[in-house]
């Protein structure tokens, strides 16, 4: 097997190393983002502890949404500059049209759960809103946003003498590893054990 034509066992390790790399900088974007959502949703709904209400603590839909809208350009900025920065993208204004629309689906799921909890169930206490819209809605929404992501805004293949420098040295690798246990496999039979 030559290094341009990695195997297929090289080719699927290379793109599972990808996928892992890929969420666990999704998942430091997303908390990062998630502290922003959480902090000023909860300073604009309930306030600074011990200097009253907040200032939308009769609107906490707006709440969430004035919250989120400020979580997805700092999620934006750090899915672009570091998460999926390895893909070819599309031009800027094209990919972040895309990745509002997905954050307000995002969104939008969110606020069906807070929604839910507050005037269908009743539930209006600070827990509650945040176990909701924060927990619930936040876990939903965010399954949705790391498909969609991949899918339609951060869609470029990496590129692919990246890939298959990876993927050759991988290989390499595997190729010397095996050689290796030849040898001792060798070894063992001369050896007569």
């Amino acid at each position: 097997m030559t290094a341009q034509t990695p195997s297929l066992l090289a080719r699927l390790r290379a793109t599972y190393e990808v996928l892992v790399r890929e969420l666990a900088k999704f998942g430091t974007v997303g908390a990062v983002a998630f502290v922003v959502d959480l902090v000023l949703y909860n300073v604009l709904v309930f306030g600074v502890p011990g200097l009253g209400d907040g200032v939308l603590h009769d609107h906490p839909l707006t709440g969430k949404v004035v919250a989120t809208s400020t979580a997805t350009v700092v999620s934006w900025l750090g899915n672009r500059l570091w998460t999926f920065r390895h893909r070819l993208s599309e031009p800027m204004a094209h990919e972040f049209g895309l990745f509002v629309l997905f954050n307000a689906v995002g969104l939008a799921i969110a606020l069906a759960c807070l929604a839910f909890s507050r005037y269908v169930l009743g539930l209006d206490s600070q827990l509650a809103d945040n176990i909701s819209g924060n927990g619930i809605g936040l876990v939903l929404g965010t399954l949705f946003r790391f498909w969609a992501y991949r899918t339609f805004v951060f869609r470029g293949e990496l590129d692919a003498e990246e890939r298959l420098r990876r993927a050759a040295a991988r290989e390499e690798r595997d190729t010397a590893r095996l050689a290796r246990r030849a040898a001792r496999r060798q070894g063992v039979s001369a050896s007569g054990r």
